[in-house]
């Protein structure tokens, strides 16, 4: 989507938006990663665990979690004068993803958030993106504790199409939030403007 801006002299002038999802199985950090990087209050949808979900919700792995994201998570940050990128965190669990059609119309990308404790968790958004032909890069979450993989290990792990970045980042911290999103966007770019190339060759 495209805003417009006033200039001083009564000019107007481009300010472009561009739609990010973030993505990835339950508990991997996508709620922490939009909070950490968001220059505004994030809207977020959690609700607690309760003993019913408990029954569906895998929580191996991630025993201390005590709430879930029900719809989205929703941040915005400007990345340079002019681009901003608008924020929409997913639910993980498969009970929710009904919501993921709606919620990738019009993304210019996605960021795949994975975990290597429970590296298959992020199948899932991995098929979703490939399938639907909307650029993506799979960020490592690195937690403590885990075992440390490099990016060719967890390319060759998730196979994926040759050219799809694997970065390794934080999720609480802001910088490493927002590396990830400048390397999405510049994929992205690089994604769209091959495929405008193909279609006028």
């Amino acid at each position: 989507m495209v805003q417009k801006s006033s200039q001083p002299d009564g000019g107007e002038t481009g300010s472009l938006a561009l739609k990010i999802l973030i993505a990835g199985g339950f508990g991997v950090g996508k709620t922490t990663l939009v909070g950490a990087v968001s220059e505004i209050r994030p809207l977020r949808t959690e609700e607690q665990l309760s003993q019913v979900g408990s029954a569906v919700d895998d929580t191996g792995g991630v025993d201390h979690k005590t709430t879930t994201t029900v719809a989205m998570d929703f941040g915005r940050i400007t990345i340079r004068s002019g681009l901003s990128l608008y924020l929409f965190g997913t639910p993980g669990q498969d009970r929710f993803w009904f919501l993921w059609d709606d919620l990738s119309e019009g993304a210019l990308g996605a960021i795949v958030l994975a975990d290597t404790r429970r590296l298959v968790d992020c199948f899932p958004a991995v098929d979703y993106f490939e399938h639907r032909g909307i650029p993506f890069v799979v960020a490592v979450n690195c937690f403590s504790g885990a075992r440390a993989f490099g990016a060719e290990d967890v390319s060759r792990a998730l196979d994926l199409d040759g050219g799809t970045p694997v970065v390794l980042c934080d999720a609480r911290d802001r910088d490493s939030g927002k590396e990830v999103l400048v390397r999405l966007v510049g994929y992205a770019g690089r994604m769209y403007t091959a495929r405008l190339l193909d279609s006028v060759g």
